[in-house]
């Protein structure tokens, strides 16, 4: 089972003390996780910033890494994650707008939930 994974999803460790990975594997048996060359070049982007937002890209980026980078058609990074989630059991992403297209697009979103927890909502 593949799972598209956002931006913020990626800095959710230290925007949101969220341990990404682990949570996945509580939420999730056999996944892998994927992610579009737009994130990475987001975070990328983010992390030649100042203050948490930057430090939270560049961590995002190293996280980045344990996922597949994969191409798709689209350059924005919203763009690309709803591209590449169509294909995908799940997106992980706790942006509001993206949750909303992705739901639109009947892609289940996993999202943060009571405090440093995942949950897929109903």
């Amino acid at each position: 089972m593949r799972v598209a994974v956002d931006t913020n999803a990626l800095m959710m460790p230290v925007e949101s003390d969220v341990r990404l990975f682990d949570e996945l594997d509580r939420l999730l048996d056999g996944y892998e996780t994927v992610v579009p060359e737009a994130v990475v070049a987001e975070l990328e982007k983010l992390a030649d910033g100042n203050g948490e937002e930057a430090v939270a890209a560049s961590v995002g980026r190293d996280l980045a890494d344990r996922c597949t980078v994969v191409s798709t058609d689209a350059d924005y990074a919203d763009d690309a994650v709803l591209e590449l989630a169509r294909d995908c059991a799940y997106a992980v992403t706790n942006d509001r707008p993206l949750r909303r297209r992705l739901a639109d697009a009947g892609v289940p979103v996993i999202c943060l939930r009571s405090g440093t927890k995942l949950a897929i909502p109903n």
